[in-house]
């Protein structure tokens, strides 16, 4: 009677742990004032107010006189002596909080991120309660299942609530642009078969077999697959357009098991090319305004990687040649080439070879300077991510424009008539953390190179309509934002603008997040990271790590930037400690941190990971080493299973949700990028179903069955290995469900029951 008793106490106990970890999203929302200024500038240039959230359902008006830095507040524009037309910039959508009331037909909502940082998402239910379904991340697209009649609300990283919107009968798209939310217009198809010359003298059609030029068909000299757009040049003396052999298209099979609108289940086949399939090889075809034709020869471009039918070419101003990408398939080359239009001769303007990989998907901006003959060009040749300045007459580096141990992130704007760049690098000062942004500018020379921001964070920058100001809104992970209004000829300090107040947020129980440095595996390479802790936490007590992970080798995860966390911290909330850091493979810390992850994606900078939360828990007892499980989604679930594979002597318990843990079940542009081509012995060493067999620990395996942007095959393999092994764990489909199936609320519990049953025993 006893341990009857004892049961339903802990059981009690343990559903209280839940209902309070699952509702701290929604308390802990709209708790931080004077976090953001979105400027609205007046005609002169000089002069902008804002209004600025100071407190629940408090707000004041600002003008800034950014001459002088003088600063003005009211409670309404007028009191500003504004005039009457600026006060229709302040009418914004009315956040209306609303329950979900009714379920209607299944659909789905598009979200387009244009803010410059991530937004969370989260499904307002039935009985008021926020659900959480992760985010949208800066300058990205999301697709959510719903049903029509369901409510969803959208908030900033920390909490403000920027918009509501409710699911319809059809897909709907949003556009998240800080101004609100809008309904994106689809944007009219311009008919592939007709394209007009530049002066509209002149028509191409392109169809599959015939090319025609003002209705009169080209004599070819054999059928091809024909694809436009025809590319024509400014002076409209010829035109460029592809012909292209079909390739075989892999179709990809999905099962909808429930469909809302019928009994028996319904197929749906998706095109998905995968690592290793026939890609297309288009070629090019010059087509002269008298019907004449040349075929471009391309031996300085035989094997493409490429999914299109078409090669995009952009032409001189002088119509003299025009230029196009190559990138070879394997990614250890990348070309820059030029066709001149007269002769249809190639050559080489730039060549870039790696031993690894060229990071082609997120290394390869570019700015032609037509009037110089020059052309700025992103490049890692000497370790870093640069900029360098090429003669494309020559083929030539001229010399680099940057140069360091750091890199550049982003470039922003390109002035010719100053001759100056402005970009975003990170690295820059050494006592500081690699990864913050700083805004810089450098002359194409190589010369005046500035740093234009001071403060010790990650900085993002908007400028005022003439570029002669920037607001530098910057934050850490244990700092919340900071605005400032600096000059733009040199970076000095004209005002600070705001400086949020979180003590609202802390009040409600959240903890900041901690940052922590250790060695890597060499002994010597910084790795960063973050601790967060629960809001009851104890020092005096033992409490289980669990990390979260996420390891794709396209960025960088571990927050920078001031966010509520809200995934780690409904985790943290069950009596967890929750880290995550950026181990060796992942990005923005050079060529050679980066290639760690080359031909060898199991790796997932796990040496690194497990030297971090040892070193961290050696003057923090509070964390127990005897306990550490770890959870992540995608390529982080590839990553959590990796983890009871190779390192159960570390990591005891793991959930991963919609894992690619078979790179040759993945989509192609993102596993070929990091494990090369030909698909090679390097795919079976670091795939979870071909390693099943050294499982050992606590495995919850997750997928959504209509997920289409990971084969859930990928997963349903892997459960097949384990079961061939006979190896013990949970598996999970949840039905209806796409992408990131751990992130539905169902998915959400399963995980939190799974990481308490095994941790927390």
């Amino acid at each position: 009677m006893k341990t009857l008793l004892f049961l339903t106490l802990s059981l009690s106990a343990l559903a209280a742990d839940f209902d309070a970890a699952l509702s701290f999203p929604k308390r802990t929302e709209n708790k931080v004032f004077r976090d953001r200024v979105q400027a609205n500038w007046l005609p002169d240039g000089k002069t902008f107010w804002y209004r600025v959230q100071t407190g629940p359902g408090k707000s004041e008006f600002v003008l800034i006189d950014a001459t002088n830095g003088s600063r003005k507040t009211a409670s309404t524009l007028k009191e500003l002596g504004l005039p009457e037309k600026e006060a229709a910039k302040t009418s914004t959508m009315k956040i209306e909080l609303r329950r979900t009331r009714r379920t209607g037909e299944s659909s789905g909502l598009k979200f387009i991120n244009q803010l410059d940082e991530d937004v969370e998402l989260y499904w307002i239910n039935q009985e008021g309660g926020h659900v959480r379904y992760g985010g949208v991340r800066a300058g990205s697209e999301r697709e959510q299942h719903t049903f029509d009649g369901h409510v969803w609300l959208i908030t900033s990283r920390t909490g403000e609530h920027l918009a509501v919107v409710e699911g319809a009968s059809q897909l709907q798209t949003f556009t998240i642009d800080g101004k609100g939310i809008s309904k994106a217009k689809a944007e009219p198809k311009k008919p592939e078969s007709g394209f007009k010359s530049p002066d509209s003298k002149s028509k191409a059609e392109v169809t599959r077999n015939f090319i025609y030029l003002n209705q009169k068909p080209i004599k070819l000299d054999a059928a091809k697959d024909f694809h436009g757009p025809a590319q024509w040049a400014p002076d409209s003396l010829s035109f460029v357009v592809c012909h292209c052999d079909p390739v075989p298209q892999r179709k990809v099979s999905i099962v909808d098991s429930s469909p809302k609108e019928q009994l028996q289940p319904r197929l749906k086949e998706i095109d998905y090319t995968k690592p290793g399939d026939q890609l297309p090889n288009p070629e090019m075809l010059i087509v002269w305004a008298g019907g004449e034709f040349q075929r471009v020869n391309n031996a300085l471009f035989p094997n493409p990687f490429t999914q299109s039918h078409h090669i995009d070419v952009t032409w001189s101003p002088d119509s003299n040649e025009f230029y196009f990408d190559y990138n070879q398939r394997g990614h250890k080359l990348y070309r820059v080439l030029a066709v001149n239009a007269k002769t249809a001769t190639v050559r080489v303007v730039v060549e870039e070879t790696s031993k690894t990989f060229i990071h082609y998907s997120g290394k390869s901006w570019r700015h032609w300077l037509h009037s110089s003959g020059e052309l700025i060009w992103m490049s890692e040749r000497d370790g870093w991510c640069h900029l360098w300045l090429y003669d494309v007459k020559t083929g030539r580096p001229k010399h680099p424009i940057t140069k360091g141990a750091w890199p550049v992130r982003e470039v922003l704007h390109v002035d010719e008539a100053k001759k100056e760049i402005w970009f975003l690098a990170s690295g820059l000062r050494e006592k500081e953390d690699p990864y913050h942004e700083h805004l810089c500018r450098v002359h194409f020379d190589g010369s005046g190179f500035k740093q234009l921001t001071a403060g010790d964070g990650n900085h993002r920058v908007e400028f005022s309509p003439n570029r002669d100001f920037f607001i530098d809104t910057w934050s850490r992970a244990d700092l919340p934002p900071v605005m400032e209004l600096r000059r733009s000829s040199d970076g000095s300090l004209v005002c600070n603008l705001e400086k949020a107040d979180a003590s609202a947020l802390l009040a409600a129980g959240w903890t900041m997040p901690e940052r922590f440095v250790a060695k890597g595996r060499d002994g010597k390479t910084e790795i960063h990271g973050v601790i967060v802790k629960p809001s009851n936490f104890d020092p005096a007590k033992k409490y289980p790590i669990v990390e979260n992970i996420y390891a794709g080798p396209h960025g960088s995860f571990a927050p920078k930037e001031f966010s509520r966390l809200m995934g780690h911290h409904v985790i943290a909330e069950l009596g967890f400690i929750v880290v995550q850091m950026d181990g060796m493979g992942t990005n923005h810390r050079g060529k050679a941190f980066h290639d760690v992850c080359w031909k060898n994606l199991k790796d997932a900078g796990f040496p690194d990971r497990k030297l971090w939360i040892k070193e961290a828990a050696k003057t923090r007892p509070w964390m127990d080493l005897s306990r550490v499980g770890i959870y992540g989604g995608s390529a982080g679930g590839q990553n959590a299973m990796r983890a009871l594979l190779d390192h159960h002597d570390f990591y005891q318990v793991a959930v991963a949700d919609c894992g690619c843990h078979d790179n040759r079940m993945d989509k192609i542009w993102w596993n070929e990028q990091w494990m090369g081509w030909p698909v090679d012995e390097s795919y079976v060493k670091s795939s979870n179903k071909e390693d099943a067999h050294k499982l050992q620990g606590h495995l919850l395996l997750i997928v959504g069955e209509l997920d289409t942007n990971v084969d859930p095959a990928s997963t349903t393999q892997v459960v097949a290995a384990l079961q061939k092994a006979g190896k013990s764990f949970d598996f999970m489909p949840v039905a209806g469900t796409g992408h990131g199936a751990a992130e539905t609320p169902y998915g959400s519990r399963l995980r939190m029951e799974f990481l308490v049953r095994h941790l927390r025993p």
